[in-house]
């Protein structure tokens, strides 16, 4: 049956696998929660209809046994009256209304497995409705921790400076070794002294008298 098969699905839906499957199971818990509750609405309204196939088909089956039941006792009757020919006909025509009673009880058997499968489709359905309504205030207050410190992390990414800190002091360290490098090469690229202008830069400021004096001085104090 068609009705069947499209719902099939239900039966074996997992509603734990279908929100593992979610990318935001606050959002989509609302959805699965519509569709399901659309999807009952139409298994109610089939289960229903397939109910009263059932009651109909049980009618039937009731009706062609009791027509069984009524040309058999006509059977009976007419054997007690010694009319054979009666009897023969009369159980000519309960044949008859076995075979439409066998094609009635198959007929019967199908519409209460449909029913049943319905049925089990509908129960499983308000299961599923009434364990997402229990859990919906739980699933939404979990995402939003989720993304709270999902958010948290971000922020305290962007707040850690140590990679920056590092990154400033290798920086700094390089220009020190630039700076050093440079200076070393200003030393060497200098021109050599030259020690005996040294020398008449250093006394050039000191006049003779100067001179003779510390000379004077330096003689007294060695006896001389």
């Amino acid at each position: 049956m068609g009705v069947l098969q499209r719902f099939s699905q239900i039966m074996s839906a997992n509603i734990n696998a279908l929100l593992d499957k979610c990318e935001d199971p606050a959002k989509m818990i609302d959805q699965y929660l519509r569709e399901m509750n659309e999807n009952l609405a139409e298994v109610k309204s089939t289960t229903a209809s397939l109910m009263a196939e059932e009651k109909r088909c049980q009618r039937d089956v009731d009706s062609i046994t009791a027509d069984k039941s009524k040309w058999e006792d006509v059977a009976k009757k007419a054997l007690a009256a010694g009319n054979e020919e009666d009897a023969k006909k009369a159980l000519a025509n309960k044949l008859e209304i076995e075979g439409r009673l066998a094609v009635a009880e198959k007929t019967l058997a199908t519409a209460k497995a449909n029913t049943d499968k319905m049925q089990q489709m509908y129960n499983k359905l308000v299961s599923d409705i009434s364990e997402l309504n229990n859990r919906r205030a739980l699933i939404k207050s979990q995402v939003s921790m989720a993304k709270a410190t999902e958010k948290a992390n971000e922020i305290n990414d962007l707040a850690d400076s140590s990679e920056a800190m590092n990154a400033f002091g290798r920086m700094e360290d390089k220009a020190q070794r630039m700076l050093d490098e440079a200076m070393a090469k200003a030393e060497l690229d200098a021109e050599p002294a030259d020690e005996s202008e040294d020398l008449l830069d250093k006394y050039a400021g000191n006049s003779s008298a100067d001179v003779d004096a510390e000379l004077a001085k330096l003689k007294k104090e060695m006896g001389l």
